[in-house]
């Protein structure tokens, strides 16, 4: 599967910006950067730094290579060669007018840009464009590199095919867009987040409640509810056996009640915006922002790991990204066919903190982890993708013998090596050495694999492709000598043998 997009410029690194370039980057897009500020290139660089520990804890799939990320002094030469470009720059609508008018006399006639603006309406951003077809809003959410939504807003003056365009790109990195029906002020979700925020002001300037216990209000209750349901759906179960209907005609005559007051806001003073600077450093102040964010990332990906789990929601969005994450590692080894006449080194990945027992040594499931990954992008290799799979096939471990050899620590770089001790009609039989950045030798894991009929639930023949890539690899594969510690199970040790009597 190709990648539709093979460089992206970024103009703004800031808290949205940065979030862009995480996403980009990580996925495999080149990415140009323009940003005037004297610290872009640290700010930057900690963002990609969350990001990349997120993937790590989040993404099942074999990572994917990175793009390239440059920084450049001037505008007009970081959006030179960009197919796609994403403008995040301050909310200041003559701000964005000056950038986008660079960017336009800068860029290929081709180029997407799409802006970040959370309020602006596309028809504002496009005033004195000479081609506004192309440019169109694309707001995300932070942090970008984790939450999927992207909503796509068109004017009249926009080209359905750029659009269109941009959505598949959007697809290529992970993202759920969203094309809204019209354009409007501040879109779908700042309007409804403007909702409770205006509400929450007010309950924090009448002393109702503080900052706090109007987050732990919404963690620990509707907050779990809408990061899996929405608002719609929620609602829909609330009305019972008799659904929707009944939920409206029972809560209906409610929104007549003076509950709101969101045709009204308090006047920000200084004493109210001190109130809340005040709370919200009672609230979390212990914290700096980077463990925030660390906190705040490894909460969704928690979300996301239970989501995918059921297939729903933004577990979907996981999973498509592993899959093109899969593809992606089939199409680099089928790009790069390896010598087989050595051991296959098709994964390669870094111990992270996260992986570390109480003895500071990377804990004992990791080592399966990261030898079902190796196993998995071998599986890849021979071409078993999701096209495969859907068609009823696959490959399951039915044994697996890990040998513990070294002390593996934290951020130590490893990769693994396969070699195929044999295979079948059905079985394939595969032998691991992961090994640190010196060759050292970490841990080995024998894997014994059984190709399924995943319907009937039953061994079966292997089928074309893999049939064909075994075929391909089996005679380099067939040279390299087995380990003497292949195929023996733990000897040394044990109870004496005793028999027990049939009954």
């Amino acid at each position: 599967m190709s990648v539709t997009l093979k460089k992206a410029a970024c103009i703004g690194g800031g808290v949205i910006g940065g979030g862009w370039i995480a996403r980009f980057l990580l996925n495999g897009i080149d990415v140009a950067i323009y940003d005037p500020h004297p610290e872009a290139a640290r700010i930057v660089g900690e963002v990609l730094e969350n990001a990349r520990r997120a993937y790590g804890k989040m993404i099942q799939a074999p990572a994917c290579p990175e793009g390239v990320l440059t920084f450049h002094d001037d505008l007009a030469s970081a959006v030179a060669d960009a197919d796609y470009i994403q403008e995040s720059v301050p909310e200041r609508l003559d701000l964005k007018h000056k950038v986008i008018a660079e960017v336009e006399a800068a860029a290929r006639p081709d180029a997407l840009i799409g802006s970040s603006t959370s309020g602006f309406k596309p028809s504002q951003l496009q005033e004195g464009m000479i081609h506004p077809e192309r440019l169109f809003v694309a707001h995300p959410f932070n942090p970008v590199y984790l939450i999927p939504l992207v909503e796509l807003v068109g004017s009249p003056a926009n080209d359905e095919a750029a659009l269109a365009r941009a959505a598949g790109i959007q697809r290529e990195i992970g993202m759920f867009p969203l094309r809204v029906r019209k354009e409007i002020d501040a879109h779908i979700g700042d309007r409804l987040l403007e909702a409770v925020w205006r509400e929450a002001l007010w309950l924090v300037h009448d002393d109702v409640a503080s900052t706090e216990e109007i987050d732990d209000v919404i963690r620990y209750s509707f907050g779990l509810r809408w990061a899996q349901m929405g608002l719609f759906e929620t609602y829909r179960i609330a009305g019972g056996e008799a659904g929707m209907k009944h939920f409206i005609e029972q809560f209906g005559p409610a929104l007549k009640w003076p509950w709101t007051k969101l045709m009204d806001v308090p006047e920000m003073t200084d004493e109210l915006a001190g109130k809340i600077g005040d709370q919200s450093d009672a609230q979390s102040g212990q914290y700096s922002i980077r463990e925030l964010e660390r906190i705040r990332d490894d909460n969704l990906i928690g979300i996301y790991q239970a989501l995918k789990a059921q297939d729903w929601g933004a577990g979907q969005s996981l999973r498509q990204m592993e899959e093109r994450f899969f593809e992606r590692a089939k199409d680099t080894a089928v790009r790069e066919t390896p010598d087989y006449t050595r051991p296959l080194v098709l994964h390669k990945t870094q111990v992270s903190g996260e992986w570390l027992d109480y003895n500071g040594h990377m804990t004992e499931f990791r080592y399966l982890q990261v030898f079902g990954d190796a196993t998995d992008a071998f599986l890849g290799h021979i071409g078993m993708d999701a096209g495969y799979r859907a068609a009823g096939r696959s490959v399951y471990t039915v044994e697996t013998h890990i040998r513990h050899l070294s002390e593996t620590k934290a951020n130590t770089h490893i990769s693994v090596r396969t070699t195929v001790l044999g295979h079948d009609a059905k079985r394939i039989r595969l032998h691991h050495e992961m090994v640190d950045e010196a060759g050292n030798v970490q841990a080995t894991a024998e894997h014994m694999l059984m190709h399924v009929d995943t319907a009937a639930g039953k061994a079966a023949p292997m089928a074309s492709p893999l049939t064909e890539r075994l075929a391909q690899l089996s005679p380099g594969q067939r040279g390299i000598a087995a380990p003497a510690h292949a195929g023996q199970p733990i000897r040394d040790i044990g109870w004496p043998v005793r028999e027990v009597e049939a009954t």
